[in-house]
């Protein structure tokens, strides 16, 4: 196919919202509801509850009468060269409308030819899903008009998915609402595959600009069974979906680059109704962020209950949901699939999948995220919260950097010549005190810079260095702290010419020096030390800072509180 025609077209072609549905069209309004006494005073207080810090907890006894279901759809941004039915290369920075074909135009006469590189990356997304991967799939037409789509048709894949059955497994530390505690399985219904629209950049108030680049893009589309009960759990599984499509490197971007979007379906029943009937399910569109399908859950949910509370019905529909609002708004009705005329498309033959291909994306799968995690906390002593940190930050690479920092420092300490210093290194598990210092420290750095990470900011072998020196006593925290911040502020020399130039090395207090400081200072908070001897040793750091200020960067905290506990009878015989 020709993909350089359109190199002079105007950059973003004009429409006018009339030539549209006009009920698509029509200026969003919060829909007026039926004011119901108390209840809907017992709803508005349920709200704030999602403004600030989100509670995970129902303490509305009407909304606890009820039980709300959720089902997911959705919709990555899959990491391919081509676009789906095209040649035309994917993009989601260049010029506007240049990078498209005759079929991303739906000229006359053009036909779609899938690219077979656009299989690989559905397929791990599948693998990494748990899901089945037929052999055997076919493409469908669903049809409807919307100036985005200009064959007035999308082609996915209804009848025959090529991958169905899968299953994900969140845990308290995904970040799961507490009466899910202590894990809870949703199951996938399947994952297809299917072209992207085109991008619709609005111009009030009565036209848009389209840009055909995103036609026809490789999406993946995730459907998961109705089987998520509360707003925080569903938001967690749409995070740990994103973690997992990054992990096997499906898709390009997450949410926060608008490379996945989430529609949920949402539905209330009463408690004590049978398990088998669900109720009449709306379906919120394109929410773009975690928060946001947390929030659009808990607004549809309150909405729903509201109107059966009042003897109203729930219409089966389409509804919008803006970021900070109280309300979702209805959008159209909702369509079935005798409204979308879904029938196979009469341009693609099946696709077929054969057993060695999936072997092999198989067997070359990347170790998923809890896998990663569960070694982290096993063989380096981790906590599941830092190890899962580290995971999930910077799509990968502050993981590729502590990995790489911690055999820096496990070589540095195995070519360490531990003569030259009787007491060897403080720390069993190397892995703790680098995460510590890749999290926190370097972290912090980025923070207060409000800078994105980056390998070379400080390069792995630098920061192993510091920690060596530290975990050696050759200097102090305070001085490894600075050493980092000198580093990561573009300092070019290296770690040991930064200590000798400016005589940063640690010059040792004598046994008889940490005895005296440490008896002067107890002496002089006779009723601190009491409190302590009773047992609030939790007073003793404020003894080991004062030490610490008081011998201008020499006092080595661990030294000071051993010395410290000694005088104060605190430690073990």
């Amino acid at each position: 196919m020709l993909t350089g025609s359109f190199k002079h077209a105007t950059p973003l072609r004009t429409i006018s919202h009339r030539c549209r549905h006009r009920a698509t069209w029509r200026p969003l309004q919060t829909l007026a509801t039926t004011e119901t006494g108390p209840f809907r005073k017992q709803l508005k207080d349920a709200r704030k509850t999602t403004v600030g810090v989100r509670k995970r907890t129902v303490e509305n006894p009407v909304l606890e009468s009820w039980e709300l279901t959720v089902g997911l759809e959705i919709h990555a941004q899959l990491n391919t060269e081509h676009k789906l039915f095209s040649s035309a290369l994917t993009s989601t920075s260049a010029s506007p409308n240049t990078h498209i074909s005759l079929f991303d135009y739906a000229l006359p006469g053009s036909q779609p030819e899938l690219q077979r590189g656009t299989l690989l990356p559905a397929i791990r997304a599948a693998l990494a899903l748990g899901c089945q991967i037929q052999k055997r799939s076919q493409f469908d037409r669903k049809h409807y008009f919307y100036a985005d789509q200009p064959a007035g048709y999308q082609i996915t894949q209804y009848y025959q998915p090529f991958a169905t059955g899968g299953r994900i497994t969140l845990y308290d530390h995904d970040g799961i609402a507490p009466e899910d505690s202590p894990a809870v399985e949703i199951g996938i219904q399947q994952v297809q595959m299917e072209q992207d629209t085109a991008k619709t950049v609005l111009q009030p108030p009565f036209e848009a600009m389209l840009d055909f680049n995103r036609v026809s893009h490789p999406l993946i589309e995730i459907i998961t069974l109705p089987q998520l009960h509360q707003p925080h759990t569903a938001a967690a599984c749409v995070k740990k979906i994103q973690a997992l499509l990054q992990a096997v490197n499906a898709v390009t971007t997450g949410m926060e680059l608008g490379g996945l979007r989430a529609d949920v379906n949402v539905s209330v029943r009463r408690n004590g109704q049978s398990q088998s009937v669900l109720g009449q399910r709306t379906e919120i569109k394109n929410l773009s962020s975690i928060k946001a399908v947390e929030d659009a859950i808990i607004a549809e949910r309150n909405r729903q209950i509201l109107v059966l509370e009042a003897g109203g019905i729930i219409s089966g529909e389409t509804r919008g949901w803006t970021l900070g609002a109280s309300d979702t708004v209805k959008l159209r009705g909702k369509e079935g699939e005798v409204d979308y005329r879904y029938m196979p498309d009469p341009d693609l033959g099946p696709l077929l999948i054969n057993d060695r291909l999936i072997a092999n994306l198989a067997d070359t799968l990347p170790q998923l995220p809890d896998s990663t995690v569960e070694e982290l906390s096993r063989r380096d002593g981790l906590t599941i919260k830092d190890a899962k940190t580290l995971v999930e930050l910077d799509d990968g690479m502050r993981l590729d950097y502590y990995d790489l920092a911690r055999a820096e420092f496990e070589a540095l300490l195995s070519r360490y010549d531990r003569s030259t210093n009787t007491k060897g290194p403080q720390y069993k598990k190397s892995g703790v005190i680098i995460a510590n210092w890749v999290l926190h420290e370097l972290g912090g750095l980025l923070s207060t810079s409000e800078s994105a990470f980056t390998p070379d900011q400080v390069s792995a072998k630098d920061l192993a260095y510091i920690v060596l020196m530290l975990d050696i006593e050759e200097i102090t925290g305070r001085t490894a702290k600075q050493l980092l911040a000198k580093k990561f502020h573009g300092d070019t020399r290296d770690i040991e010419t930064i200590i000798k130039d400016e005589n940063l090395r640690l010059v040792h207090l004598s046994e008889n020096n940490y005895v005296a400081m440490a008896r002067e200072l107890l002496d002089s908070h006779p009723v601190m030390v009491a409190q302590i001897k009773k047992g609030q040793t939790g007073k003793l750091g404020f003894f080991v800072g004062q030490m610490m200020r008081k011998g201008e960067g020499r006092v080595v905290a661990l030294k000071a509180e051993q010395t410290l506990k000694e005088l104060l009878g605190l430690t073990k015989s």
